[in-house]
């Protein structure tokens, strides 16, 4: 009896998958690029599916090329040097959208400036238990405890270096890094990243803020984060391709201005530096959420409830650092109006994830089509111009 239960809760998935990949596959197909369809019709469908299973039919369309490739031409103004390479646009795709990348020539047909996949840990590993992903419809958020489930190292290294050996591969892709869940060498394990895909990434990210895996925001004190920076960065400079790979350091939205203020002391070390960090991660708060049956799920929150929180931060972090260290803005943004917001007050890029999920693909031009008219209308010739231009206004 218990067979045949999971038999047909098997079969049951597999035609919820099935289904949901023909009506997404006819839908793009038969109206191709019609920002209204995808609107109206594709992303309401695909929020009928489970979260996670609607997740990964979006990871297999960009793999399989599926969406059409945007057709819109980045305003001059967009153009920015991202880590010494000049990028059409400064709007990225977050981590945690192609874990294992999978999909970054679908991603990179959709218009993102840069892609970053992850994150990814040594050993492949399944993560937390499902379910694992919740939206927020009214609040447009979503929370995850997803625990960085990745395959691993080699596989997403294989993939890395096969879309490097493609003739018409020109996209800027970073890897963020994760820990097992059991490891016993934590530290180890980001080395163990920087090792691996150092001579493959135009940047890495160190992952110590996600809130899913157990000690790991540990790992942003004053202490073991000097002992894990001098780790990396000691890496780095053994590397015998790309020494010089940007290491970049992602934070938690939650941290108290007096941890910022340590984390600040310690990238300022020569020997922990960092060439930049990504403000900021999910957030464990519940604040300005509409949909309380689900706030007590556990996980890291993202979207909406999350925009004004990071957006502050990204200002603290530009006045602490004295807009010395270049910062990628992410966290609720869904509108050329909110991009602009975090870089006036003081991220030098952006990077979006739940937008994409309530507005579908259409969401990338949108924001920077808004964003370049921002920018046009203030007189700015370039979205460097913007940088912290006025960072006090978000200070809390």
């Amino acid at each position: 009896m218990v067979q045949a239960t999971r038999k047909f809760s098997r079969l049951r998935s597999l035609g919820i998958v099935t289904a949901g990949a023909a009506a997404l596959y006819m839908g793009i197909t038969a109206y191709n690029n019609q920002d209204n369809f995808y609107r109206s019709f594709v992303m309401p469908v695909a929020r009928i599916l489970p979260a996670e299973t609607s997740h990964n039919l979006a990871v297999w369309a960009c793999k399989h090329r599926l969406y059409p490739a945007s057709d819109y031409t980045d305003d001059l103004n967009l153009h920015c040097s991202f880590f010494g390479r000049l990028i059409s646009n400064p709007i990225g795709i977050a981590a945690g959208f192609d874990k294992n990348a999978e999909a970054i020539m679908g991603l990179k047909d959709l218009g993102f400036g840069f892609i970053e996949v992850g994150s990814v840990t040594p050993l492949a590993q399944s993560g937390n238990p499902k379910p694992r992903v919740f939206r927020l419809v009214d609040d447009r958020a979503i929370i995850n405890r997803y625990g960085f489930n990745s395959e691993g190292h080699d596989v997403v290294l294989k993939r890395l270096r096969d879309l490097r050996q493609r003739e018409d591969f020109n996209a800027i892709v970073g890897v963020n890094l994760g820990r097992n869940r059991d490891t016993m060498t934590p530290i180890g394990d980001y080395v163990k990243g920087v090792r691996t895909f150092g001579p493959v990434a135009d940047y890495l990210v160190i992952n110590v803020s996600s809130p899913n895996t157990k000690g790991l925001r540990e790992m942003q004190s004053k202490k073991e984060l000097t002992e894990l920076l001098e780790a990396v960065n000691a890496a780095r400079g053994k590397l015998k391709v790309n020494p010089n790979v940007p290491i970049l350091l992602k934070l938690s939205p939650d941290l108290e201005r007096r941890e910022l203020i340590d984390i600040i002391s310690v990238i300022n070390n020569k020997k922990c530096r960092v060439d930049g960090l990504i403000v900021s991660n999910t957030t464990l708060s519940r604040d300005n959420i509409n949909d309380i049956s689900l706030a007590n799920e556990a996980g890291g929150l993202s979207g909406e409830p999350l925009r004004e929180r990071s957006t502050k931060m990204i200002a603290q972090v530009y006045s602490l650092t004295k807009g010395s260290i270049p910062i990628i803005g992410v966290g609720g943004v869904a509108s050329g109006n909110d991009a602009f917001e975090k870089i006036e007050a003081g991220a030098s890029f952006v990077q979006i994830y739940t937008a994409l999920v309530y507005e579908g693909p259409e969401v990338v031009e949108r924001i920077k089509s808004d964003l370049s008219m921002r920018l046009s209308e203030l007189g700015l010739a370039n979205v460097g111009r913007a940088v912290g231009s006025n960072y006090s206004k978000y200070l809390p």
